[in-house]
């Protein structure tokens, strides 16, 4: 499985998916623990690229229904 380290290397491939994240919503998204990732170590985050193509795609969803 490919991986993504760090916020910057998911920041910069979110836009290449055409689902742009901030910064700060990112670490919103990791506070309340709605962004799948892993900390094999201290503070360093790794995200599995398919778990993350599968979160853009809810994302999607979600954002897509008629409220």
């Amino acid at each position: 499985m490919e991986k993504i380290q760090g916020i910057e290397d998911l920041i910069v491939y979110l836009e290449s998916v055409g689902y742009p994240l901030s910064e700060r919503q990112i670490h919103e998204f990791l506070s309340a623990r709605k962004i799948p990732h892993s900390k094999p170590y201290g503070n360093m985050l790794v995200f599995e690229r398919s778990h993350i193509e599968w979160w853009v795609n809810m994302q999607r969803q979600t954002d897509s229904l008629p409220e």
